[in-house]
């Protein structure tokens, strides 16, 4: 079993009196910067003039300054913009202005893997990656808990670098769930594989075929929806909060049979063969490459794709059914609370 940090593993006189910046101000960004104030760590934001990421932080209450300037003062940069934006921002912000033996940190190692940055030798380059997303982070480290997070070190040219990523971690909630030290290969690989077979390409694709299927026997699009995917969230739940153990525990001995029998049927071996190419692509590079080169093209094939996901029948139908379900409507769920509000306050 691999070893899981806690917070008596972390060294936290690592990054102590360090000015951290964070450039990047999305959902993990936010998170992660809200995470290390409440921590103690003085944290920065860098983020260009006038934009959203500037507004939103300065409204959380956080300095801003150029992401040139927060890299110039910073000893810890955690660059959490999306992955394509990397090498610019890194090339033009980063590079030219952190000092020798300062560290850079990231989320995901596809930059750094895939050669959009080519780190300098004399800082370190770490990773710190929770899994869950940027809400979650932060709401689990506010009620006193924390989202499990892997950690590695790419460069030590300081002798401290994973001294530094583990206080990181501990930070963002980390080592309050608990760490695990990867490396940038193993977390890159297996979040693009998680994602494209499993997580996201594979579900996404398993639903739309099971609603197809029914819909194309003559079963009402409708029924078709909440059976492939409306009912999914349960299922995942489930698995989620205790493997296929709690899965079987809370279904029907009916639900159970099928799942033996026919779950085999569907994904198999050949399934299994598809899904090995996938991780072929992803351990080649051919992946990072097509995407890197998608992007530079101007994503024209990337948008068209997406588009024909989004004009799926799936999706209207599921759109309409959605719209008649008052727990998922924001609007409502603000009109809730205003109402539970004043109630309270009369």
């Amino acid at each position: 079993m691999e070893r899981i940090y806690t917070e008596s593993d972390v060294n936290q006189a690592a990054l102590k009196g360090q000015t951290i910046a964070i450039i990047g101000y999305g959902s993990q960004g936010r998170a992660h910067a809200r995470n290390l104030r409440d921590s103690g760590h003085d944290v920065i934001v860098g983020a260009r003039a006038g934009g959203k990421a500037e507004r939103t932080a300065k409204a959380d209450g956080f300095r801003t300054v150029s992401p040139a300037d927060a890299a110039k003062e910073a000893k810890l940069v955690a660059l959490l913009a999306p992955d394509m934006a990397h090498r610019a921002s890194y090339a033009d912000d980063i590079a030219p202005n952190l000092a020798p033996g300062a560290a850079l940190l990231v989320a995901h190692g596809f930059s750094v893997l895939y050669g959009q940055i080519a780190p300098r030798e004399d800082i370190d380059v770490i990773l710190v990656a929770p899994k869950g997303p940027g809400d979650l982070v932060r709401r689990e480290y506010e009620i006193g808990r924390g989202v499990p997070a892997l950690f590695a070190v790419h460069q030590d040219s300081t002798g401290t670098a994973r001294d530094k990523a583990m206080a990181y971690a501990s930070g963002i909630g980390g080592t309050t769930a608990g760490a695990i030290e990867t490396t940038f290969k193993e977390e890159t690989e297996t979040d693009l594989f998680g994602e494209q077979a499993v997580l996201c390409g594979g579900a996404s694709e398993l639903i739309n075929a099971g609603f197809e299927t029914l819909v194309e026997a003559g079963y009402k699009p409708e029924v078709a929806y909440f059976e492939c995917l409306h009912e999914l969230k349960l299922i995942v739940d489930l698995l989620y909060e205790g493997g296929l153990a709690k899965m079987h525990s809370f279904i029907s001995e009916t639900a159970k049979y099928g799942d033996l029998v026919s779950g085999p049927r569907v994904i198999n071996a050949e399934t299994k063969a598809r899904m090995k190419e996938v991780l072929t692509d992803i351990q080649s590079g051919q992946f990072a490459r097509d995407w890197i080169a998608e992007n530079e093209a101007g994503k024209k094939n990337y948008d068209a794709m997406m588009q024909a996901d989004l004009d799926l029948p799936l999706e209207k139908v599921g759109a309409e059914l959605r719209s008649h379900m008052a727990w998922l409507n924001t609007d409502t769920k603000a009109a809730t609370a205003t109402t539970q509000t004043e109630a309270k306050a009369a």
